[in-house]
């Protein structure tokens, strides 16, 4: 039986903790756990079992291993030190016989995008930025076509275009949409990028470092690695759909309360073979995954034991036949979901009656 094991992390110090040390998460301050997080071993947080291919019939197994730097701390500390834990969490992952691991949330964005960390162990790893792409497109487009957006004719913007979900997600929307954004803090990498996808595109493709320009963009798709909110009420236009992929998310919260003409979707979630379960509350309703999981145990469930997605830039052929095998292996799109619940049609509705 092929076997995977998958990292977390700390997102939410208070929140995460609590899923495992409900009264560690009481007593200690958030500031507290930021620092603790550097200090406290590698651990597993439940035996995966049960998860059986649609095409094959065939069982995985695996491990939800916790690495505990919070998301804080794994953009402070020198990538290493970050290195040195995310490594010793993959030698947990080898001494239970995994075969391959998955590395989610910062795990995957710190330092050379898991090259380092491949290197570093016995077992293959991937970082599953490949499938997570494949599902932050769908839910864009699905909920632009709910609110009556056409995309051949719509204005897209992708914040985080140079990064490794931005890129591929750019590079899937290109020939899609009738004018794409590209929006990030490097001017010439921005401009590298532009010259790449100018020939695929269906339209002009432009670039920008202010993200104001979101005000023109009927689609936006964010997925930066800022670690803290960027995408504020007075950026978005009446009628928008915005995909936020990011973890902690792109998208303050002040958008849903004072935006009820903007619909933000959730990006990057994939429902299990199934419905089967992961054997801990990680924060999604039950039958859901991220999609960094969905692709580690997919790759479990082929076969295919290989270093699949590491690096900052993603083949986006190769996301596409991640997407093959997902589906092959029982994996699906999550319906639209908003704040990991399920997205109200009334909400839908609501938007699409500001568009008209």
């Amino acid at each position: 039986m092929n076997s995977f094991a998958f990292i977390l992390h700390p997102l939410d110090p208070k929140a995460d903790v609590a899923r495992k040390y409900p009264n560690l998460a009481r007593l200690l301050p958030v500031r507290a756990i930021h620092f603790l997080s550097l200090y406290w071993p590698p651990l597993v947080l439940s035996h995966v079992r049960g998860i059986r291919s649609a095409a094959t019939g065939r069982e995985v197994e695996g491990w939800l291993l916790a690495c505990p730097l919070t998301a804080r701390r794994m953009l402070e500390v020198p990538p290493r030190v970050a290195y040195r834990k995310i490594i010793q969490t993959g030698r947990l992952a080898e001494r239970l016989g995994a075969g391959i691991l998955g590395l989610g949330a910062y795990t995957s964005v710190v330092g050379d995008g898991g090259l380092t960390v491949a290197r570093a162990l016995r077992i293959p790893v991937t970082t599953g930025d490949s499938y997570t792409a494949a599902l932050s497109v769908h839910p864009l487009l699905e909920a632009a076509a709910q609110v009556g957006i056409d995309p051949g004719r719509a204005v897209a913007a992708v914040v985080g275009a140079t990064g490794a979900i931005g890129g591929a997600c750019a590079r899937l929307l290109a020939p899609q949409v009738g004018r794409l954004i590209l929006v990030g803090r490097r001017a010439d990498a921005l401009e590298a990028m532009r010259a790449q996808l100018t020939g695929e595109a269906n339209g002009p493709v432009e670039v920008a470092t202010d993200i104001a320009v979101l005000r023109s963009a009927d689609l936006v798709l964010s997925a930066t690695s800022a670690g803290r909110p960027i995408i504020f009420p007075e950026h978005l236009k009446p009628g928008a759909v915005v995909c936020d992929v990011a973890r902690p998310r792109d998208v303050s919260m002040s958008v849903h309360r004072e935006r009820e003409d903007v619909l933000v979707v959730d990006g990057g979630l994939a429902q299990t073979p199934g419905g089967a379960g992961l054997g801990f509350d990680y924060g999604l309703p039950p039958g859901l995954t991220f999609g960094c999981m969905a692709e580690t145990i997919t790759l479990a469930l082929e076969g295919r034991l290989e270093d699949y997605t590491v690096g900052k830039e993603l083949d986006v052929e190769r996301v596409r036949e991640i997407q093959e095998m997902a589906v092959r292996h029982g994996f699906r799109p999550a319906p639209l979901h908003c704040l990991d619940r399920p997205l109200p049609p009334e909400r839908i509705r609501t938007v699409a009656a500001h568009r008209q």
